[in-house]
């Protein structure tokens, strides 16, 4: 048989054995009550019951957390009993020895009597009494105290504590895990301090039956030895009060202990420090110390006052705190060496031992937003910051008007920035940036305004309008004035949700439409299904709903726009033609996006020589718009924004009517130029819709 074997026997053998101390110790106590004990074995039983209950103590005192010593109460209840029982079974031999002598019933009892009493029974008395007084008015009754109140708050606070778990999981900042070991920390807790409230009432319990015994054990004494044993008043009252008091002393001493025990666990603070940690770093105050050593020192120079105590406690205090702030101080900077030590070693090892991986590369971010360290309260929520709230309000309204979903806002503080300034950047470009002020309000002129206020003049970043930075004083006195008044927060939240609305099409890619149509499969599982690869490319469906997103056509009703493809992609792979394709099957969509529930759709018109031009210029130069003559595109541009400004005057949104031909061209045209004109084809006007000319524009 193998050495593995026989360990692993050997430990199966004592895993038997494992746990049966305390049942032991139970049925000890029983025997105790019941049968006589010789003196030499209650000697053992008290030295043990003193080294159980010093055991206790220490463990108390360097227990890190009161519930890392769970089994306190199991503790108490079981030590208790054994004090009892021994109390019993001395009491016992007292009674029936105790007229042979001092040491009739062991040498223990024997041994404290005689130190307490010091040839003095009233002394001894007293003594013993006050100490039983200290233990049970004191320690046991103020442990008890604490908790019974720490019992109730902890149990009232549980579904308190409860509730936040639930609310840390459902917010993510924790897992089910530990929400789970959190869930079973809160239970526990509530039954230790529940468990503790039970026990003090052992130890109460214990010192009151620790006085009873006395009174008991000195007057049975006296009753014994003068009637049975015929001892004479003196010779009883010497045997039967050294022996009682050493009888009490030896019960009450590991009682005392106990007590101090179940005092320190219930005032302790539920943090992972030991007693002598949390007294060294909360009583070590130099301040406070060098204030004591004064006082101390001005109190041994006072006449009548005894100078050697005073002045030897003054300098003991004053020098042991000057020495000892000193040390920390050296502490602290070889702390800060070997930190910084190790620092250099680690980035040393790091460097020669580390290679390089895709990890080190910084891929660039889809949003970006870079701000001075002055804006930092904007983002941070302990200082009122509402900037994160808003931009994920903006992400939940812009992706809810897209039809897909806006990627996060990556945000991070730069030194290199004004300290008032921002930067909006997408895929690592920069496409927006401004100077605001956290702490103040934005006036914005929407037009129309009926006086001036005090202030700093600026542009509104997202629209250009003339505004004014105010205080915020100043706000209803503005709004009185007719300015619209925001705050910062706002104000950059509304030039991020410009200029992602702007840029809608950089932010749909590959991933972004895969999900849309995985999402769309779900309900429409046969219009998805061999549409990838069979009749076009993700690539191509990519771009048409890139294309229709930089018109500022929305892909919220994808099943149209999918029925399209299907219905087109055998025809044709160009994505403009087939961009072309799925507006005309949402033109209701987008023709009710620009006039509403009207009949009638107001637009702009091109003459038909100026549209013959634009179409021979096409055939010459592609279909990019580069091929129209300067002259000719500098008075296509000034007659289309004269166009668009009187059509915004009417209360109309600026729409261009043309060809199916040009739609496309003339849309990339005036993207940029006159961001508020739409073009739309013949083909987009629904059959329920009126067109109304308002102008028509020539050579």
């Amino acid at each position: 048989m193998s050495v593995a074997v026989l360990d692993q026997i050997k430990q199966m053998k004592l895993s038997h054995f494992k746990g049966v101390g305390t049942p032991l110790l139970v049925m000890a106590a029983l025997g105790m009550v019941i049968l006589p004990m010789p003196a030499y074995l209650l000697d053992i039983l008290f030295s043990f019951n003193i080294a159980l209950s010093l055991v206790v103590l220490l463990i108390t005192v360097y227990t890190l957390k009161p519930l890392d010593f769970g089994s306190f109460p199991a503790v108490i209840l079981i030590a208790t009993i054994l004090r009892l029982a021994l109390n019993v079974a001395s009491t016992r031999v007292v009674l029936l020895e105790g007229h042979n002598g001092p040491d009739a019933a062991g040498k223990v009892i024997e041994a404290f009597g005689s130190v307490v009493i010091g040839g003095n029974y009233a002394v001894g008395l007293v003594v013993f009494l006050i100490l039983i007084i200290i233990n049970f008015v004191v320690v046991t009754k103020g442990a008890g105290r604490i908790a019974e109140v720490t019992a109730r708050f902890t149990l009232d606070a549980m579904p308190g504590k409860q509730m936040a778990i639930d609310a840390d999981l459902n917010a993510g900042f924790i897992t089910a895990d530990e929400a789970r070991e959190r869930r079973i920390e809160v239970t526990s807790e509530a039954d230790f301090y529940g468990s503790m409230d039970g026990a003090s009432k052992f130890v109460k319990g214990d010192a009151i039956a620790g006085i009873l015994i006395l009174f008991i054990n000195i007057i049975g004494g006296l009753i014994i030895g003068m009637v049975q044993h015929d001892l004479t008043f003196d010779n009883a009252v010497e045997i039967y009060t050294l022996l009682t008091i050493g009888d009490g002393l030896v019960a009450q001493i590991p009682g005392l202990l106990l007590s101090v025990g179940t005092a320190i666990v219930v005032t302790r603070q539920n943090t992972s420090q030991d007693m002598g940690e949390q007294v060294s770093s909360q009583l070590g105050q130099d301040k406070s110390l060098y204030i004591t050593a004064a006082i101390m020192f001005i109190m041994g120079i006072i006449p009548g006052m005894p100078h050697f105590a005073f002045l030897t406690f003054a300098t003991v205090i004053g020098g042991g705190t000057f020495l000892n702030s000193k040390l920390k101080v050296a502490k602290a900077v070889e702390i800060a060496e070997q930190e910084q030590v190790e620092e250099v070693e680690n980035q040393q090892q790091e460097a020669e031992v580390k290679d390089l991986s895709w990890d080190d590369v910084n891929h660039v971010d889809i949003i970006g937003l870079e701000i001075g360290y002055r804006l930092i309260p904007l983002v941070d929520k302990t200082q009122g910051g509402e900037l994160l709230n808003r931009i994920k309000g903006v992400r939940k309204k812009l992706s809810q008007e897209f039809g897909f979903l806006v990627p996060a806002v990556h945000i991070r503080d730069n030194l290199d920035l004004d300290p008032n300034t921002y930067q909006i950047s997408l895929m690592g470009v920069t496409v927006g940036e401004a100077e605001i002020r956290h702490d103040h309000e934005l006036a914005i002129n929407p037009g129309q305004v009926f006086g001036k206020l005090e202030g700093i003049e600026t542009k509104d970043p997202a629209f250009g309008l003339d505004a004014i930075w105010i205080n915020q004083s100043q706000r209803e006195h503005a709004q009185s004035l007719g300015y619209t008044v925001v705050d910062s927060a706002t104000v950059l939240a509304t030039h991020l949700s410009q200029i992602l609305t702007n840029n809608a099409a950089q932010l749909l890619g590959h991933e972004e439409v895969q999900n849309l149509l995985d999402i769309l499969a779900k309900t429409y599982p046969k219009l998805v299904e061999g549409l990838i690869p069979d009749i076009l490319t993700l690539g191509c469906i990519v771009k048409v709903l890139q294309n229709l997103m930089n018109e500022g056509v929305p892909v919220r009703d994808m099943r149209s726009i999918v029925q399209t493809l299907v219905e087109y992609g055998p025809k044709s792979q160009d994505p403009e033609i087939l961009t072309a394709a799925v507006r005309i099957t949402l033109r209701k969509f987008i023709v009710q996006e620009l006039v509403g529930p009207a009949k009638e759709v107001p637009v702009i018109t091109l003459s038909p020589e100026l549209e013959q031009m634009l179409h021979q210029s096409m055939q010459m130069a592609g279909d990019d718009g580069a091929g129209i003559e300067p002259g000719l595109a500098e008075r296509l541009q000034g007659s289309l924004t004269d166009g668009a400004q009187q059509q915004e005057l009417a209360g109309d949104t600026p729409v261009l009517l043309t060809s199916g031909i040009l739609r496309s061209v003339l849309a990339k045209f005036v993207k940029y130029t006159i961001p508020s004109l739409r073009v739309i084809s013949y083909q987009e006007i629904p059959d329920d819709k009126q067109i109304k000319i308002v102008s028509a524009i020539g050579q």
